[in-house]
């Protein structure tokens, strides 16, 4: 394993030295984010040439739930050693919950549910009480962090109930990331270098049942395959797609911190923002 992740750290650090910026579409987004009341990060690649946009890419923000791509390399990091099964049977317990509006947080003291379909409420609806339960199974955030640091992302790391990060987490939530670093996890789950390839290709059709599809996913018309993950608290709105299709095929990573505006409604600056941004990519692109 640590072999396979060298090889994949030298490949990307290759790929990023030969990487072009797109300097119309860079300027197109620098335009468009100008007056932003708060702090942003974005990264697109082209994966269909490699060209890049970067803006505050390598400048660390909260992941809010996008921590929750992270934790599900982790719990596949598990059942490709064989301690984890895709469809194996688990029994809820009340001392999971994680209060809020959660779906799992609805069961009953010892009710069963497959693993797989708590990963898909991980993913899907985002469900916290699901994710956390998930983070444990995973070896807690301290073998996720270790397998991001192998492969390379050394800014990404799960800060909450993870003993050392308590300071980082007192700065950052749940998790923490750059645009950059995020995308270039999805990219390798992508390219199925993430585990295995049958593993990264499982990892992309559950990220492809997004339930919070109102933002950065709403532009792209719907005949379109996207993966992606959205993070949110209240100073903190971000997002990470994989589009692909109608002969477009690219990242898109935008990250916020900071924000002034911290309603929770549609005309948030920062969701009107990623739906502008989504749109001028998608728009470029296709």
């Amino acid at each position: 394993m640590r072999i396979i992740f060298s090889v994949l750290i030298c490949c990307f650090c290759f790929t990023a030295i030969a990487q072009k910026t797109d300097k119309k579409l860079q300027r197109q987004v620098e335009e468009l984010v100008k007056g932003f009341n708060g702090d942003i990060g974005i990264y697109i690649k082209n994966l269909k040439n490699g060209k890049v946009v970067s803006i505050n890419a390598d400048t660390v923000f909260p992941t809010a739930s996008i921590v929750k791509v992270p934790i599900l390399v982790g719990v596949m990091d598990k059942m490709a050693k064989g301690e984890l099964s895709y469809h194996q049977s688990l029994k809820y317990r009340d001392r999971l919950l994680y209060a809020g509006v959660d779906i799992l947080g609805s069961f009953k003291d010892t009710e069963r549910i497959d693993l797989s379909k708590v990963l898909m409420l991980m993913m899907t609806t985002s469900d916290n009480t699901a994710s956390l339960w998930l983070q444990s199974l995973a070896g807690t955030g301290t073998r996720i962090n270790e397998i991001m640091d192998g492969l390379g992302l050394k800014h990404t790391k799960v800060n909450s109930r993870t003993p050392g990060r308590e300071a980082a987490r007192s700065q950052y939530g749940w998790g923490q990331s750059t645009p950059k670093e995020m995308a270039t996890l999805m990219e390798m789950i992508v390219d199925g270098k993430v585990i295995s390839d049958s593993t990264s290709k499982r990892m992309i059709r559950l990220m492809g049942r997004n339930y919070w599809d109102e933002e950065g996913i709403a532009p792209i018309p719907v005949d379109v395959f996207i993966a992606s993950k959205n993070g949110a608290v209240n100073a903190s709105r971000s997002e990470l797609l994989f589009v692909n299709g109608r002969g477009a095929r690219y990242i898109f990573s935008v990250f916020t911190k900071n924000n002034k505006d911290q309603s929770w409604n549609e005309n948030n600056e920062a969701w009107v923002l990623t739906r502008k941004l989504s749109k001028l990519v998608w728009e470029y692109y296709d």
